[in-house]
């Protein structure tokens, strides 16, 4: 089965070095990365063309222009580029454990999508590590965590154990730490465009996920990420985004209309790869 990590990014250079870092060093690597980028300046470009030269695996850069906050179209067209039958992704903010990569797949099932966790580093871990520019050994014992330690256990058999029942009700979905078969994500047309600024694309796209029939797997204990600290700068429709994703079921078509499909096919919105 062929594996792409997506990895989105804005603007955030000394963070997506770690991120590529922990990414290319993977017990089992992807079969490629792909980093959505919303729009980020030259040094994000460069920082891609470095870690590029030293990568075991291809890293295909998408671009968008920056006119806002468009993570779920960048997810999008990601995806439309991807070459994998199975998607990871994450975001750029954060350390991949080691066993990242492996973990999803081992875990992989169809008739199911996975969703993650992350332990949360704290202002001056983040200010060091990023500092230092260099591949990141963050673990349970690390001094710095602000939040969310117990994630950064790695017990993959409990999580084998306990993924189909823990937290079976509780958020659908994780767009820094899930992954999918992309025939799946293919058949509910992606993240749905409506979502600009902040929130709501990821719960959509789980609850949509969940209707098409698919069961949610929970990873506690193993697909460990480590999120570096930021401030919340980009919070805009906030409210708007809660109220459409508040709308009821037959409100939400389980295929959006506004989705990857627009970067599929002949007629297709062309997709600049850098």
């Amino acid at each position: 089965m062929k594996s792409s990590l997506l990895i989105s990014t804005y603007n955030r250079p000394d963070a997506l070095r770690l991120c590529l870092l922990s990414a290319i060093n993977q017990s089992r690597l992807p079969d490629e990365i792909i980093v959505g980028d919303d729009g980020s300046k030259e040094a994000t470009a460069q920082l891609i063309a470095e870690i590029k030269a030293i990568s075991p695996v291809p890293i295909v850069h998408v671009w968008q222009e920056d006119t806002g906050y468009r993570l779920a179209k960048m997810r999008n067209k990601s995806v439309a580029v991807a070459t994998g039958d199975y998607i990871i992704e994450c975001d750029g903010d954060i350390i991949l454990h080691r066993d990242f990569v492996k973990d999803h797949l081992s875990m992989a099932s169809k008739g199911h999508y996975l969703k993650g966790g992350r332990t949360n580093l704290g202002p001056k871990l983040t200010e060091k590590l990023c500092a230092a520019g260099k591949k990141a050994n963050v673990g349970f014992f690390t001094r710095g965590i602000e939040a969310k330690r117990e994630n950064s256990l790695h017990i993959p058999g409990i999580a084998r154990l306990i993924a189909p029942y823990y937290r079976r009700h509780k958020e659908t979905a994780l767009g820094c730490n899930m992954s999918f078969f992309k025939d799946d994500f293919m058949d509910i047309n992606g993240y749905d465009e409506y979502y600009e600024g902040w929130g709501g694309e990821d719960g959509d796209f789980g609850r949509r996920l969940q209707r098409h029939g698919l069961k949610k797997l929970q990873l506690k204990f193993a697909g460990i990420v480590f999120h570096l600290w930021h401030e919340d700068k980009y919070m805009y429709n906030k409210e708007s985004n809660c109220l459409y994703s508040m709308r009821p079921d037959d409100e939400q078509p389980i295929r959006c209309h506004d989705g990857v499909d627009k970067y599929l096919g002949k007629e297709a919105e062309p997709i600049i790869v850098k």
